[in-house]
């Protein structure tokens, strides 16, 4: 994995540059410098080590901003080999590797901060709301089936749910290809319908981050390569309905106190079905719930979805096969994203829900 080998070669890098300090003070004989280093020049070389090991723990650890750390590290060790250039020559081949690793990570970065900046000003935005508390008579006009599913989920006695932040992990994948993981993060927010989603998927051992936007009835999808090269962008009145389709069904999934919303329409079909209608300004979707004996929602079933890989409008759904308590309510554990081609179902995408909280402030 290109992470692993950064960080284990920023490791080493560092290791070596402390052969400098011990030659500076005596500590050892290090035949392979030959020339004199002054115990100032030694310190120099124990701080080029200290910031090369340091940023390759960060980065070993996963953390984003790991080559802030890494750019004063390879800028001193650069510094330190030039007037040792007979003997330390070779540094510089890994400050160069190095060099590459910071500005494909940078990339990642700048993409992902983009995401971040959106969620700081919708969250910003709800700070001085106060939710009420959902109540018995909130849910008297939904169709029973979507009444027991509330009760079952327990969102009586909480507060209305204005936002939320969730995190997955999974696999994807397109018709014809094999899956790979991915790890996403998303905040939803519920009083003037936004969707902020986040996704690393990781294709051959490299990091391809996406960033899926849906504010104010207009959806956008951003996948770049190391957050710099584009591999796929859209947005228009085909995202904007497609990604309507997948806020509602977030709502119905992992919100579900927000189905008391009258702006959500509802068909009741019969004891362990119904059909709801959802409209977000100019965007009308429709989806029908499946919902078992216990009242815990099963399945998801969507017309008004396109398959963008295709651009062609194909029944969607979610089958849902484990559920979970998480501070009192019944919330999603494990489901699948659906596409139902005309010679037969396709399974895209798997879910596993890693954490999840309501309104939050961050």
């Amino acid at each position: 994995m290109l992470r692993t080998f950064v960080a284990i070669l920023l490791l080493l890098h560092g290791l070596i540059h402390l052969m400098g300090f011990a030659k500076a003070f005596g500590f050892a004989e290090i035949d392979a410098i030959t020339s004199r280093i002054s115990k100032p020049l030694g310190l120099a070389w124990l701080a080029a080590a200290a910031q090369c090991t340091a940023s390759s723990i960060m980065l070993f650890f996963g953390r984003s901003n790991w080559w802030m750390m890494a750019i004063p590290a390879i800028v001193l060790s650069q510094l330190l080999i030039i007037p040792h250039w007979q003997d330390a020559r070779f540094g510089t081949i890994a400050n160069l590797v190095v060099l590459v690793a910071i500005v494909l990570s940078w990339g990642n970065w700048q993409f992902e901060r983009k995401f971040r900046q959106d969620v700081r000003h919708e969250l910003d935005r709800q700070r001085s709301m106060q939710p009420d508390l959902v109540t018995a008579a909130d849910l008297a006009g939904l169709p029973p089936p979507v009444q027991r599913y509330l009760r079952a989920c327990g969102v009586v006695g909480r507060p209305r749910v204005m936002n939320m932040r969730v995190e997955f992990d999974g696999e994807m994948r397109e018709k014809g290809k094999d899956f790979f993981p991915f790890h996403s993060l998303q905040y939803n927010c519920y009083d003037n319908y936004s969707r902020l989603f986040f996704m690393t998927g990781t294709m051959k051992g490299i990091q391809v981050p996406g960033y899926h936007r849906y504010a104010a009835q207009q959806a956008s999808m951003d996948i770049r390569l190391f957050g710099l090269f584009p591999v796929a962008k859209r947005s228009g009145e085909v995202m904007d309905n497609t990604e309507t389709v997948t806020l509602f069904n977030d709502m119905c999934l992992m919100a579900p106190a927000t189905l008391i919303d009258p702006r959500i329409g509802w068909e009741p079909l019969d004891s362990l079905s119904a059909k709801a209608i959802f409209i977000n300004g100019p965007i009308t979707i429709s989806a029908i719930l499946y919902f078992n004996a216990e009242g815990m929602l099963v399945n998801f079933v969507s017309k008004d979805r396109t398959e963008v890989n295709i651009n062609k409008q194909i029944p969607f759904s979610t089958p849902i096969h484990s559920w979970q308590e998480i501070d009192g309510r019944q919330v999603l554990k494990e489901g699948d994203g659906v596409w139902h081609y005309p010679d037969g179902a396709f399974v895209y995408g798997k879910f596993r829900l890693k954490r999840i909280a309501y309104n939050v402030s961050q």
